[in-house]
Formats: structure tokens, C-alpha cells, sequence
């Protein structure tokens, strides 16, 4: 059983609840991911199923890639990921995973690739207050001040805030309830917000509290 799909986020919106709560929710479209490999104990020391999840050009698929797509009978995929999985049993290569893996109410971890905002100062980035606009402060508005090294230890320690890189890694959203899945349009809502941007690749899993359960 594939406990998991490849998707893509769509946007945020809200529903509204029968009390006429408004609740938000992100849009995703969920698949279709056609199976292009499985991976087995026996052969790669763990189990595994690979799905592929987009349309890519095909002289932009490399040759090794396009050869490994045509053993699976899948003609493009943009993106390869793999899932572990508990069992193999009625899984095969070339079968398509879509939204019907989920369910109303049911519960999904999502990973995905947060916003890049590049090099930021201490401001943006660890939400530093600043220092004063006034007697003197004003060349010191938006500077980290001290940050703490003298003789002794005559180094900064590591992990100190400071600026630099900001966003763009991968962080995993647990535990969001399934608003609606719509396999027919490849669709899946779920409660709350997710990392990246609009169009940013997501990967939808069944949440390992409800897997451990």
C-alpha cells in the first residue's frame, strides 16, 4: 500500500464551516503519479516504491533517465521520489497513485521547500529589535550590536544569530487534517498552511502518528 504522493501547491483560500467559521486551507494538486519502480529488501535492502509526477519536454530527459521511465512504460516525469512502505502487496510498476490514497479527516504530514529570501540582515531574519532612532542611534537601526566576544573566549560560538541566508530549506508541516480529496481533478485541500511558494513541489505522506497508531 503507497502511503504517500507527490504534488504540487496550488494556493490558499478558506472554506467556511457550518457556524460560518472561516478556515483556512491550502489547495494542492495531488498526482497522478504513475509507480516507476519498487524498491525490495531482498535487492536494495529496504522497501520502497519510486513515483514520477509531472510532464517534462522530451529532449530535456536525459538519456539514462528516459531509459528508466521507458522499463516502466511511463512516458515523462518532471519529478522521481520515493516512499518507504510497510508492504508490497498489490503495488506494480505502472500503476497511477492519485488522490484516493487520502481521505476526509484523515491526517498528512507534508514536506516542502520553504521561500528563499536570500542574504537578510538580523532584522528580517531573527526579528532583532533594532536599536534606538534617537540620541545618537541612528546609524544603529537595523545592526545586530554586540555580539559578545572579547578575550575570553576570543570567538563567536557557533549558532550565533546573526545575518545571512534565509529560507529556502526543506521543513515538513505534521499532522493537517484532510479537508477534501477529489481524485477525479487531482485535488487535494488540507487545513492550515505548507512550506514554499505557489507551484512549489510538495510530498504528501500519512502522518506517522497515524501510521504509528
Amino acid at each position: 500500500m503507497v502511503n504517500g504522493i507527490i504534488g504540487r501547491k496550488v494556493g490558499m483560500t478558506q472554506i467556511f464551516e457550518d457556524s460560518g467559521t472561516a478556515v483556512p486551507v491550502t489547495v494542492i494538486q495531488a498526482g497522478p503519479c504513475p509507480i516507476v519502480q519498487l524498491k525490495t529488501q531482498e535487492k536494495d535492502g529496504y522497501q520502497a516504491v519510486q513515483l514520477g509526477f509531472g510532464e517534462q519536454k522530451e529532449n530535456r530527459i536525459n538519456s539514462p533517465k528516459r531509459g528508466h521511465l521507458a522499463k516502466a512504460g511511463v512516458e515523462s516525469a518532471r519529478v522521481l521520489r520515493e516512499f518507504r512502505v510497510q508492504s508490497l502487496e498489490d503495488v506494480s510498476v505502472g500503476n497511477i497513485v492519485d488522490a484516493s490514497v487520502f481521505s476526509e479527516g484523515e491526517l498528512v504530514d507534508v514536506t516542502g521547500t520553504s521561500k528563499g529570501h536570500g542574504f537578510t540582515g538580523v532584522v528580517k531574519r531573527w526579528k532583532f529589535a533594532g536599536g534606538k532612532k534617537s540620541h545618537g542611534g541612528e546609524q544603529d537601526l537595523r545592526r545586530p550590536g554586540s555580539i559578545g566576544a572579547s578575550a575570553t573566549p576570543s570567538r563567536v560560538f557557533k549558532g550565533k544569530k546573526m545575518a545571512g541566508r534565509h529560507g529556502a530549506k526543506r521543513h515538513t508541516v505534521q499532522n493537517l487534517p484532510v479537508i477534501q480529496a477529489d481524485p477525479e481533478r487531482n485535488l487535494l485541500v488540507v487545513k492550515g498552511a505548507v512550506p514554499g511558494p505557489p507551484n512549489g513541489l510538495l510530498l504528501i505522506r500519512k502522518a506517522s502518528k497515524a501510521l504509528s497508531a
